[in-house]
């Protein structure tokens, strides 16, 4: 604990001289033994290594048990169809892996290329990788920290901590504060500097107290590079599937097998038949239709300023019930600025939307005047520089129509006195009409301590006791709505003064009071999100009160006691924690360890948890959340590599319409996986009772893959592209341990699938009946065979485009929803019907697959069977309750 320790035990404890430094072999010697000061990242995985462990999926086994078994049959071409498939799915996650895990390397370029360091009792300016632990660093005003700093000497140093404290504001440094709470948080440990920091103003000097990974950002860094294998639910339901769809083709080898012993059938034969059901179980597209679903969500979600890194995180979104948002940048606006500011008796509120307004007296324009001209920053075309605070003032007097360049002009600087942590002053000299004038600004307690007069309708008057109640009084009020108050006055004099003159007897103008104010459409997205059944949850490092005063008019939470600090958690036990987790709505002071803590607390409740940040101190938690969301403009490389969507526009707003849309995919993507299995369903019921019965088989194994391939697989992609549901955002956020099969679904698909298959064998029936045979006639000429086939063949495939349009609502009636509001379904199924009119007319692919064309009453007699399930589906929803649909 380097913080709680002086500067005489720091510097005995790491064996340095602060004048001279360490010695050129002193220095190498450490770095011999402890390394450069580089952050070192897990060997990458090669683009081999990458695509074979996309294979390691039972969804992608079956697949290849499905080319297996094509190939056994002697179908080439379908082997490699199926085999193409595989490749696809497996080059689609390189590609997105390959663009993951960035994080490390983005970390390793915020290390400071050069820095000041003692040595050998001078200056010298070296590579950042090679500080030591105990070499004495010099920081001044621009200049990144290289390490870990314990500060031994520091004159109004200041330093802006916001990629690892999330804070907007530079934070004081003090080389003699001592922190002897163990648990004192980064943002209040006013005594050390951290590696890639930057000092904003003032300088100092602090001996290294630790490089590389042993620093606050390599702690960040060794998570980052930590393996994290959890899946998406998406992932989830599409291995149980894979599992299932496995177990069910060894099934039906081992029981076909069994009917051909029983049955006394050839065993080769059954063999084959059994392949062919095997081949029916398996929706060899899903995989693939799956992967293009998402990439095409992907594009959708790039419209809407949402840029999504990983595929099954566009999905994952439609899962979340908890939004962790970083505060500064993202509920926030990430500029300080001026809501308020007070002159004797009257209080003004400042709109934050950027429009000109006129001083209403002289009070005011004074009081504008002094902070600006004791003040260093600068706002020109939107552009700023200098403390954020400063910059407040300055956009503050361009609202009231003060420019900053043309007061500095007219009021030429001629002297100052710093702004100094012990005085909490900083006053200018200027010239002015009759001569010069003071101004200050600082704390408002020590203006009124210096100042013996104050300005009241353009008046100096006597300062009493009564008027230091007022101004202290307001600014008690301020701070209570979590404002940052600073005081102004000023003093008129003939002639320059010293600086030690500057500071008495002033007269006090006024105050402001400042704050970094939420985004604007911010609030409305949270009622929207709290309407859907997400619960917002405010991570900040900021403090506690400047948090609640947020959350409260965001709508985040109601009071301060839904609100704990890091500290504060750390004395909770974690079953404590973890019991309490859901009483809390905003999380203050907190370090990187606690945001992980916080989105494990929340998912060991089995939360879907989002975590939204932009700064290094966000990475770790965004890489842990079910989905981490960076900002796209503000956001830190690390925290963009972390994540697994990023936000263009930095807007909240964006996350919850991203939510949104990841709804709408997932049900898009249930549709369908149900609707590919229901009609494989239909290809299994209709073999299989053919195979129980001892009947002929309906349906050939290249027949079966023609269907599942081609004509199922275009739909499929059009129901994965439906239109959205406008009332998904009405309803509460998805189970994470509902199936796909939930709510009805898994009987719609029973109900569909086995109406499809009866068809199909009703078809087959009638096919052979045209000719005067019957199901269990025995010598069947090939011909009729292919005839009943042929018809079974356009039942199966026509049923199941059909089908498709009643799947794109589980109780909403497609002609409610609107039969061509989907126009892909509808060219799909015309496509569907194309080729399969394609397959049967052309003599080459009617030989390949022994099918042959049909008379005009065979057509009817189809098309009439293909349209029933579609019936059926719609008709059973018109009985369903209100409630349900």
């Amino acid at each position: 604990m380097w913080f709680s320790k002086s500067t005489e035990e720091i510097i005995h404890e790491l064996s340095v001289n602060p004048e001279t430094g360490l010695s050129t072999a002193e220095a190498q010697a450490r770095l011999e033994k402890y390394g450069q000061n580089k952050l070192k990242g897990k060997p990458k995985k090669s683009t081999l290594e990458l695509f074979f462990a996309q294979l390691q999926d039972m969804l992608i086994y079956v697949l290849l048990g499905a080319a297996v078994i094509t190939i056994a049959v002697g179908e080439w071409v379908d082997a490699i169809i199926i085999l193409m498939v595989v490749f696809l799915n497996a080059t689609i996650g390189v590609i997105q892996e390959s663009k993951a895990e960035k994080a490390i390397e983005a970390l390793e370029k915020m290390t400071t290329p050069r820095s000041l360091v003692r040595r050998d009792g001078e200056v010298r300016e070296i590579n950042s990788e090679d500080v030591v632990a105990g070499d004495i660093v010099i920081l001044d005003a621009g200049r990144y920290v290289p390490a870990d700093l314990r500060l031994i000497e520091s004159a109004n140093l200041q330093i802006e901590e916001s990629a690892l404290t999330g804070e907007s504001l530079p934070t004081e440094k003090n080389a003699k504060d001592l922190h002897e709470d163990p648990k004192t948080p980064i943002g209040e440990k006013s005594n050390m500097a951290f590696m890639s920091t930057l000092a904003t103003y003032g300088r100092g000097e602090g001996v290294v107290i630790a490089t590389a990974m042993e620093t606050e950002i390599g702690k960040i860094a060794t998570i980052l590079d930590e393996d994290i294998d959890s899946m998406t639910p998406l992932q989830k339901r599409l291995e149980e599937l894979g599992k299932t769809l496995g177990y069910i083709a060894i099934a039906i080898t081992v029981v076909m097998l069994v009917i051909a012993l029983v049955q006394d059938r050839p065993l080769f034969e059954m063999f084959l038949t059994a392949i062919s059901l095997a081949v029916a179980a398996i929706p060899e597209g899903l995989p693939a239709i799956v992967a293009i679903v998402l990439a095409l969500g992907v594009t959708r979600m790039s419209r809407i300023n949402a840029i999504v890194r990983k595929l099954p995180a566009v999905e994952t979104l439609g899962s979340v019930n908890i939004i962790c948002s970083d505060k500064t940048g993202t509920l926030t606006q990430n500029k300080m600025t001026v809501v308020k500011f007070y002159t004797a008796g009257n209080l003004t509120n400042v709109a934050t939307e950027g429009r000109s307004f006129a001083a209403k007296n002289t009070d005011e324009k004074e009081l504008i005047r002094s902070f600006v001209l004791c003040s260093d920053a600068t706002y020109e075309n939107g552009k700023s520089t200098g403390d954020p605070t400063e910059v407040a003032l300055v956009v503050l007097a361009e609202k009231y129509d003060m420019e900053r360049r043309k007061l500095h002009k007219e009021h030429k600087r001629v002297g100052e006195k710093p702004f100094d942590s012990d005085r909490k002053l900083m006053s200018t000299l200027n010239q002015d009409e009759n001569g010069y004038r003071v101004h200050t600004k600082g704390a408002l307690d020590n203006i009124l301590k210096i100042s013996s007069t104050a300005l009241v309708d353009g008046k100096v008057v006597s300062l009493t006791e009564e008027m230091k109640e007022d101004y202290l009084k307001v600014a008690e009020k301020m701070s209570d709505d979590a404002l940052r108050v600073l005081g102004a006055a000023f003093k008129a004099t003939n002639s320059i003064i010293n600086s030690e003159e500057m500071e008495e007897d002033l007269t006090v103008v006024g105050l402001v009071g400042m704050i970094d104010p939420p985004r604007l459409e911010v609030k409305d997205s949270i009622a929207k999100a709290k309407g859907a059944g997400i619960t917002p949850v405010m991570i900040t490092g900021d403090h506690k009160n400047t948090a609640v005063a947020i959350a409260k008019e965001l709508g985040i939470a109601s009071s301060l006691e839904q609100s704990i600090t890091g500290s504060e958690i750390d004395e909770l036990s974690e079953e404590e924690f973890l019991r309490k987790i859901k009483n809390y709505r905003v999380f203050a002071r907190v370090s990187p360890e606690h945001k992980v803590k916080i989105v494990k607390a929340f998912q060991f409740h089995g939360n879907i948890v989002s975590m939204t940040g932009d700064g290094v101190n966000d990475a770790p938690a965004l890489k842990i959340a079910d989905i981490g969301v960076a900002m796209g403009i503000t956001g830190t490389d690390v925290s963009k590599g972390a994540s697994d969507m990023i936000l263009t526009d930095d807007n909240f707003t964006t996350i919850v319409h991203a939510i949104e849309e990841g709804r709408n995919i997932y049900n898009n993507i249930k549709k369908s996986v149900i609707f590919l299995l229901s009609c494989n369903l239909g290809e299994v019921v209709a073999i299989f009772l053919a195979v129980l019965f001892n009947w002929p088989l309906p349906l050939l194994a290249t027949q079966i893959l023609w269907i599942n391939l081609i004509t199922d697989s275009f739909p499929a992609i059009a129901l994965g592209i439906d239109p959205g549901d406008k009332d998904v955002m009405s309803k509460e956020p998805r189970k994470p341990k509902d199936s796909f099969f939930a709510h009805g679904a898994g009987q719609r698909a029973i109900i569909g699938g086995t109406l499809i298959g009866i068809l199909t064998l009703v078809a087959f029936y009638f096919g052979l009946a045209e000719f005067g045979y019957s199901l269990n006639s025995k010598d069947i000429p090939e011909h009729v065979v292919t005839n009943a086939r042929t018809m079974a063949f356009v039942v199966l495939a026509g049923a199941q485009l059909f089908f498709s349009f009643s799947m794109r609502s589980m109780h909403k009636s497609v002609f409610r929803i609107g039969l061509f509001s989907n126009m892909y379904l509808v060219g799909a199924v015309i496509l569907g019907f194309i080729l399969q009119l394609g397959v049967i007319t052309i003599p080459v692919l009617s030989n390949a697959f022994k099918v042959q064309n049909l008379s005009v009453y065979d057509w009817g007699l189809v098309m009439l069977f293909s349209i029933v399930p579609f019936i059926v589906n719609e008709v059973s929803k018109s009985f369903m309750k209100e409630s349900e649909i």
